[in-house]
């Protein structure tokens, strides 16, 4: 589906990437986390074309990203962090632009829309900024693109809206779509996505199915003496761990403590995640 190889990009003298290696395939929902200004952004930028690296390739469905050719574009739907919609209503938006996607769903999109409790009369402009992120997500995923990116989409929703948009990107996934989501509100992804990225020091750290990750290491609460541990942070009941797995019991993973400990360039946790022998 996505891969890029060598990509290296920035800004005037600023690099953000340096030899990227990434490879993404459909039937999975990515979560693409990083700190503020790691270049998330800037990295689905580059995926979905609208910017051109320096060095390195990166191709969607064997179609180099940076030509935009027509049979490109149709497949895939970019969902920027800022909403800009014109002064038409959502059914309006829909008849003068899903042209433009083949396998876009009328029926579907009216759906979404009401399960967003998102008015289809009523001007875009005029409705709230969290109400346009719902109009533009429910577009982009009734494109039916096999590719749908995402770029902090539940900025501006509210914490019913989070659920429910859970529930509906989670419903959207096929086996010949890849979605890709980026955030850095970590608990907005729980229960949602498949597998992580953590963009971090210009590089991909990790690129790793949830079950990998759960096979590898644990989460628990430890007490605060007498237990080793990857990476721990103090709470109520003890130490929030992570420690190395020694036998084959599933645990759910913490996706927030998992980022913290990535971000904090604990080597020996980035080690046992990317160590051969798991697939």
């Amino acid at each position: 589906m996505i891969k890029i190889s060598q990509l290296t990009f920035g800004y005037g003298k600023q690099k953000l990437f340096d030899n990227l290696n990434l490879t993404l395939q459909p039937g999975h929902i990515y979560g693409l986390l990083g700190m503020n200004g790691a270049g998330k952004s800037t990295l689905l930028k580059n995926i979905a074309g609208l910017v051109f690296p320096w060095a390195g390739t990166c191709t969607v469905n064997g179609i180099s990203s940076d030509k935009r050719l027509p049979s490109f574009l149709q497949e895939l739907f970019f969902v920027p962090e800022e909403v800009y919609l014109p002064a038409v209503n959502a059914k309006q938006f829909a008849d003068s632009t899903a042209h433009f996607y083949p396998q876009f769903d009328h029926g579907q999109y009216i759906t979404i829309l009401k399960e967003f409790d998102v008015p289809t009369d009523k001007l875009l402009t005029k409705l709230s900024f969290g109400q346009q992120k719902k109009v533009i997500i429910a577009f982009g995923l009734s494109t039916n693109t096999s590719l749908l990116v995402m770029d902090e989409p539940t900025n501006g929703l509210d914490i019913p809206s989070k659920t429910q948009f859970r529930k509906i990107i989670a419903a959207a996934l096929t086996e010949n779509r890849c979605i890709i989501i980026s955030t850095h509100q970590v608990r907005d992804l729980d229960n949602l996505i498949d597998a992580v990225l953590v963009l971090h020091n210009q590089q991909i750290v990790v690129a790793k199915s949830l079950d990998e990750i759960a096979e590898r290491i644990s989460f628990s609460i430890i007490p605060t003496t007498g237990t080793d541990y990857i990476y721990a942070e103090e709470s109520m009941m003890g130490l929030n761990a992570i420690t190395e797995s020694n036998d084959e019991s599933y645990n759910k993973v913490d996706m927030e403590l998992l980022f913290n400990a990535i971000i904090s360039n604990n080597t020996q946790l980035i080690d046992i995640l990317n160590k051969p022998g798991h697939e």
